[in-house]
């Protein structure tokens, strides 16, 4: 099996820091991809400081689990140095990605139009809160405003409570798969015609665009979506049911998995009654099924539930902790979980790259960077002199990696 990784000999140069940018530019470091992250002076990506939890090597674990993979140089692109280099690595980089505001990067002469005027092979992947157009665009955005804007928080959380935001910044995570795809298309495309393009994307259109069903059923049917707690608005029965020793989940996705189910239940009768045959019938009458399960539920463990239910068919599991989900034989059995050595020796463990290639290997080839830990080797790979980084160091255009204390 061949080890290259496909997106060898990419050069990223990812000007993004929190969440979305980040995440898009880690899976492209996974994918193999040299990315180079340009952090402000002292302070870095605002996630590095995003905590508690911290590593012993003062990192943030939540800085750590969206940057492994990637080269750190700390460029101040207010002086003259530090824009100069910054101004090479997008001349010879093949991926740009940022999340400034709207006219930041044009404002430095590192804006798409003079990126891909010395460049044109360039893609460049534009992630703002709110879009280039349009009354917020200046503004902005942090997945839980999004979330609040979008219509997820209105539709999350128990029917007489409050709404929630989810509990991760799902936004924020989905706009970088996206930014993902598109870059992979924008390079697929370029082999075909040589040009590079500009992508751009918004945690606002991310949004409304992951809720595809709750969207649907209001534009074209008028049916305004609220909150259901755990139960689908689609499908039932689907959410949470309460076992004699803790809460098991069940989604019964067809008609044959609720028939099995009533079979199971020894209520034979139900798979075939008019009322709750079909799933129509069983989301209007989504009280009654309801009702129906929690009495059976009551009188199981969850583990004998969720064994029975899952021999015939019928999708359940236990609801688990982080540390039980990661401790779980069938992650250890993916290979989910990745170890590497940090640079002070210290072995550590994080999520790993969920998906697998027959032909490459998407292990972790770079810990999460250091602070300014690659700007020497970046600014060398650029031809620059010993004494020129030196000079920059000097003035603070440029900084390097600080040895902890």
């Amino acid at each position: 099996m061949s080890t290259q990784p496909p997106l060898d000999g990419v050069r990223v140069v990812d000007f993004s820091r929190v969440l979305a940018g980040p995440y898009c530019t880690m899976n492209l470091g996974d994918l193999g991809a040299d990315v180079v992250k340009v952090e402000r002076p002292d302070v870095g990506d605002d996630l590095r400081s995003w905590g508690p939890p911290f590593a012993e090597s003062g990192e943030s674990t939540y800085f750590m689990s969206v940057n492994r993979n990637k080269r750190s140089l700390v460029a101040d692109l207010r002086s003259e140095e530090g824009l100069a280099l910054a101004r090479e690595l997008v001349a010879g980089a093949d991926v740009v990605v940022e999340n400034f505001r709207p006219g930041v990067m044009d404002s430095l002469g590192l804006g798409y139009d003079d990126a891909s005027a010395g460049n044109p092979g360039l893609v460049y992947c534009s992630i703002t809160g709110f879009g280039d157009t349009g009354p917020l665009r200046t503004q902005p955005g942090y997945d839980v405003i999004l979330q609040a804007m979008t219509g997820l928080m209105s539709v999350t959380g128990e029917p007489d409570g409050d709404p929630m935001r989810v509990g991760v910044a799902i936004i924020d995570i989905a706009t970088g798969l996206y930014a993902l795809s598109g870059i992979l298309a924008a390079l697929h495309a370029r082999e075909r015609d040589g040009r590079g393009q500009r992508l751009d994307l918004s945690l606002l259109s991310t949004g409304i665009a992951s809720l595809p069903n709750h969207t649907a059923g209001y534009l074209v049917a008028g049916a305004e979506p609220g909150r259901l707690g755990n139960q689908h608005p689609n499908v039932a029965p689907y959410g949470v049911f309460s076992a004699a020793d803790g809460d098991l989940v069940l989604a019964c996705g067809t008609d044959q998995q609720w028939s099995s189910l009533c079979a199971l239940m020894g209520h034979p009768e139900a798979g075939s009654d008019e009322r709750f045959r079909d799933n129509r019938g069983r989301v209007v009458r989504r009280d009654e099924v309801q009702a129906l399960l929690e009495e059976w539920f009551s009188t199981e463990s969850t583990a004998s539930l969720a064994a029975r239910l899952t021999e015939a068919g019928i999708p359940a599991a236990p609801i688990q902790s982080v540390p039980a989900a990661v401790s779980h034989e069938q992650v250890d059995a993916a290979g989910l979980l990745a170890d590497f050595t940090d640079q002070d020796g210290a072995a550590t463990r994080l999520v790993g790259n969920p998906l697998t290639m027959s032909a490459a290997d998407l292990g972790v080839r770079r810990p999460p960077p250091r602070l300014g830990e690659h700007t020497t080797e970046v600014a060398l790979d650029l031809g620059w002199s010993a004494h020129r980084i030196a000079q920059a160091v000097a003035i603070g255009a440029l900084q390097e990696s600080r040895t902890r204390s």
